[in-house]
């Protein structure tokens, strides 16, 4: 198992993550589209303890509440990754990576509440909420 590099846009806040994701997944839902201000975001989770931050600790901006939430450089405002399931796992924002993943994502989710100026046109299966 090798570790990916990926890193906010100004470079402030980097970080390793093993390439051992369990899941990758493009979610359409409204928070996650407001998270990153396009019509999905594809994210990949991974147990939070196999991610490490390598530089930026200090610029590292918590939004949201302890039981989930998102981190983001505060320098440039990027989104990196948020932190679910009571902070065991990290969903990490599969487009801050700099190296590439083995992973790719496997399924739309929350697709009931995308935006509707957006056309899925992969194949991929799609779910109204989250996968079931």
């Amino acid at each position: 198992m090798s570790d990916l590099r990926g890193s906010c846009q100004c470079g402030t806040v980097t970080y390793e993550v093993a390439d051992a994701f369990e899941y990758a997944i493009n979610c359409h839902c409204s928070l996650c589209r407001r998270t990153t201000g396009a019509a999905f975001k594809p994210i990949a989770g991974i147990p939070a303890a196999k991610l490490r931050i390598t530089a930026g600790q200090d610029a590292i901006r918590v939004i949201g509440a302890a039981g989930w939430h998102d981190e983001r450089c505060s320098a440039c405002g990027s989104f990196l990754y948020a932190v679910v399931r009571e902070g065991a796992y990290v969903h990490v924002a599969m487009g801050t990576l700099i190296d590439t993943p083995t992973i790719r994502p496997t399924a739309h989710i929350f697709v009931g509440s995308k935006a509707g100026w957006y056309t899925i046109t992969d194949d991929l299966p799609q779910y109204d909420g989250h996968v079931v």
